[in-house]
């Protein structure tokens, strides 16, 4: 039986190599003064910029007492479920760099789908307004020494074309201290060589490290590593679900979380309390009900702020909606108090995975009978 554990499979324990631990302690000890160090991961897919940015967080923390991670990789994040740009405050070390977790971030949008690819501008515009949110916050001129933030900024593995300039522009705005530039045998698929990035005549400093991917063949050679992707997003959707309940209840299998979810208690949302707005598609006025119906939305706070882009508290499944009461019923597992906060549905392309949906006894526990156009 499939278990709800977010272990990749097929995943050796990870090897440290030398030429990595020597970048990760020049990013963490090289700067002796403040600020702390800013540190972009950059490289082609799976070639291990998540592993690595794991790996130097730990090191980071041997030095400061906690460390910021600005996760811009939407498909793969890091301690969020898909479809997040998040900043994540890191104070504990990471035991097992094979297991991602989830946390719950300090700051969080979310975007509503796996790759930047259908609105670049507005996924640009969330991690510029993260990334300013962790400047305003976290590296004022007053701080103590004792209280600085180091950042470390983990991206996507899309850098070819388009893929390529939103990366450009990202570094060109966080303009950071370490740019940690992972590379693969295959050239084609790197990154070009040097400060890429900068234009000609770039006056700042600017420290670029060269690394090889440790994954390696058996001619000593790094290679990408091939994961099945949808698989494990569903699994940190799941795994994200699971937190409903406690964490002493058996629940150990899919078949079991799905039987859960099924037979949980919905919240009771008023209708006429919130708002629903589509990210990346137009839907007729006639069929938001029917389109929100037993989906995954993001749960979000409206504000005048941030450039109209609303936080995000967590995750959400519409259980079901019933027109006639004007209720729309929820499940998730963002506490209450929170939940009260929450005026602004945000419904993307993360979807409920196919296995949630497939309960005994029940042809889709998610779907409601009395769910009627919008009048």
């Amino acid at each position: 039986m499939a278990s709800i554990t977010e272990r990749e499979e097929a995943t050796p324990s990870i090897y440290i190599s030398e030429e990595w631990s020597e970048a990760a302690d020049s990013v963490a000890y090289d700067s002796t003064t403040s600020p702390p160090p800013i540190a972009l991961v950059c490289g082609p897919k799976n070639c291990g910029k998540t592993t690595f940015s794991r790996y130097l967080l730990n090191i980071l923390l041997q030095r400061y007492k906690r460390v910021g991670y600005l996760d811009t990789d939407v498909g793969q994040p890091e301690f969020t479920t898909p479809g997040f740009l998040s900043l994540t405050v890191v104070d504990k070390l990471t035991p097992d760099l094979t297991i991602p977790c989830l946390k719950t971030p300090e700051r969080c949008f979310f975007f509503g789908d796996v790759s930047s690819k259908r609105d670049p501008t507005a996924y640009l515009k969330c991690i510029f307004t993260l990334y300013d949110y962790y400047r305003k916050e976290y590296c004022k001129s007053d701080s103590p020494v004792e209280n600085e933030m180091p950042l470390v900024v983990n991206t996507h593995g899309w850098v070819k074309g388009v893929g390529y300039d939103i990366l450009v522009d990202m570094l060109r705005h966080i303009a950071p201290t370490h740019v940690v530039k992972i590379n693969t045998t295959s050239e084609r698929k790197n990154l070009p060589g040097g400060k890429f990035w900068l234009d000609e005549g770039y006056g700042g400093q600017v420290n670029l490290i060269d690394i090889n991917s440790t994954r390696q063949d058996s001619f000593n050679r790094s290679v990408l590593i091939q994961k099945d992707a949808r698989l494990l997003r569903d699994l940190r959707i799941m795994a994200y679900f699971r937190q409903c309940f406690p964490s002493n209840l058996n629940i150990t299998t899919i078949k079991e979380l799905a039987n859960a979810l099924a037979s949980h208690p919905p919240y009771q949302v008023p209708i006429s309390s919130i708002k629903i707005r589509h990210l990346h598609s137009q839907v007729p006025h006639t069929e938001v009900f029917y389109s929100l119906n037993a989906s995954i939305v993001g749960l979000a706070v409206s504000s005048k702020q941030s450039e109209n882009i609303p936080w995000c508290v967590g995750l959400g499944i519409v259980r079901g909606i019933d027109t006639f009461k004007g209720l729309l019923y929820l499940i998730s597992p963002v506490p209450p108090i929170l939940l009260e906060k929450v005026d602004l549905l945000l419904q993307g392309f993360i979807h409920i995975p196919t296995c949630l949906l497939q309960v005994q006894g029940c042809m889709s526990p998610y779907m409601s009978g009395n769910v009627l156009a919008t009048s």
